[in-house]
């Protein structure tokens, strides 16, 4: 083996490591990893792109994050369970894991990538993780990759109570507003802080006479925010 074939293994000794799970087949992490950018630029073409890993991966990543959905909370309605976990399952949502496990450092991306800041962006991040959940299970089976997603999600699963409600902000605002005013909220992107891959968006929503702010890492999230602080304001105005 070469030095620098001994160099990857630690490498993804020490991914292994922050994943909590050691591969019986240590190519499919190799596979996990490689960004099709840098298989590209291989001159031998034997390997293979992580694309069809993430493809696999994010259907299982959707089935155990429903499964943990419905099984911790069982009042909740389907509606409800599709709009928690679109809040758990998003690229945003998947880039924090990886920079949680510091996937990026571990990823094969090609020359152009590597200039362009690949391993900082959100979407090659939210791929990787995606495909690394796959290698684990096809190394593992399901009991080994809903092992893994669960260790990872299982703080997010205890917001999901709190977004149910938070979900609600704007068309509560906007119910009441339209019943007691007869106007429509204006909503306002007013500014945004922060590096592109991880900025964040304060908007503006006015109505009735009040104007009221929020932030968040979304816009929809600014905006479900910027909402609630109005409804405040009706209820100190009431």
């Amino acid at each position: 083996m070469t030095a620098s074939g001994n160099n990857t293994d630690r490498a993804n000794q020490g991914l292994e490591a922050a994943l909590g799970y050691h591969f019986n087949d240590p190519e499919l992490l190799t596979s996990a990893l490689c960004h099709s950018s840098f298989v590209n630029e291989q001159p031998q073409g034997r390997l293979t792109s992580n694309e069809r890993l993430e493809f696999l991966g994010d259907a299982v990543l959707n089935l155990v994050v429903s499964h943990l959905l419905m099984q911790r909370y069982p009042d909740l309605a389907e509606g409800e369970l599709s709009r928690n976990r679109a809040h758990l399952v998003n690229e945003s949502q998947l880039a924090e894991i990886a920079r949680e496990i510091s996937l990026g450092a571990h990823l094969l991306l090609g020359k152009g990538e590597e200039l362009t800041h690949g391993r900082e962006k959100n979407s090659i991040l939210a791929d990787g993780v995606e495909a690394i959940i796959a290698a684990v299970y096809l190394d593992g089976g399901f009991e080994a990759a809903f092992a893994f997603v669960e260790s990872r999600f299982c703080r997010h699963l205890d917001t999901v109570d709190h977004r149910r409600y938070e979900a609600d902000y704007k068309s509560r605002l906007q119910e009441r507003v339209q019943s007691d005013y007869r106007e429509v909220p204006r909503y306002q992107v007013v500014g945004t802080s922060g590096p592109d891959h991880s900025k964040t968006f304060r908007v503006q929503v006015s109505v009735a006479g009040i104007i009221a702010e929020g932030e968040g890492k979304s816009k929809k999230t600014a905006e479900q925010q910027a909402a609630r602080a109005g409804l405040e304001l009706l209820d100190q105005r009431a």
